[in-house]
């Protein structure tokens, strides 16, 4: 039986990309890759020439029993996203959870997840986190923001630049415009930054400064003391 490897690829600078993460992107028999036109200028950038196959959200209800069938047959899989590690916010659950119950070997590499560099530097409490990913974009997204009024943890959140001010508008409905946030873009690029303050100040630089980029918005969790 073959082996599904699940490797983190750069969220920014190709560099950032491990040493064991291109020996197996190189030994896998297939890249199963979530787009493959973005993880080509990766692949090209590194001389790595496997087979590259399509493996997204739209297709992998379709494909996932091929994939298995080929992996138990020992071929030997590498799953990537665009950026990344598979599974978070990007497809790769369905395989892996599939994999598990097939009693295929499953393995992730250690690597890039944009969440970790935002909420380390954000300045907030990141001992512990809660990762919400994207909110909702319509239904159940007043409930999600609801339920997170009493979260005492750091909140980590994924999203788009085209919502990133509605979203921090709905935060300061929600917790306040008082609380604490901070907004980090363009990881590991050139462009990269971090806005810091309260999600009212927040709001007022990206109602002037034109948000780009993928976005992780980190937001401090409520306190216990104003609770009680």
């Amino acid at each position: 039986m073959g082996k599904l490897y699940i490797v983190p690829t750069p969220v920014g600078n190709l560099e950032d990309i491990t040493l064991r993460a291109l020996q197996v992107l190189k030994d896998a028999d297939v890249i199963l890759a979530e787009d493959t036109r973005t993880s080509s200028i990766l692949l090209k950038h590194f001389d790595i020439r496997n087979a590259l196959v399509s493996h997204h959200k739209f297709n992998e209800h379709k494909t996932v029993e091929s994939v298995v069938n080929n992996i138990q047959a020992g071929q030997t899989a590498a799953l990537i996203s665009d950026a990344g590690t598979p599974g978070i916010s990007d497809p790769g659950f369905l395989l892996v959870r599939t994999c598990v119950r097939a009693g295929i070997e499953v393995e992730c590499l250690p690597g890039a997840t944009a969440f970790v560099p935002a909420l380390v530097t954000s300045g907030l409490p990141c001992d512990r986190f809660c990762f919400e990913g994207f909110l909702p974009q319509r239904k159940g997204r007043r409930t999600h923001l609801n339920a997170l009024t009493n979260e005492t943890r750091t909140m980590v959140l994924y999203e788009s630049p085209y919502r990133l001010l509605k979203t921090l508008t709905q935060l300061a409905e929600w917790l306040g415009e008082e609380r604490q946030a901070s907004v980090a873009r363009e990881i590991s690029k050139v462009h990269e930054e971090t806005v810091r303050g309260t999600l009212k100040e927040l709001i007022e630089h990206f109602t002037t400064n034109e948000p780009r980029g993928e976005i992780v918005i980190v937001v401090a969790g409520t306190d216990k003391k104003q609770q009680s």
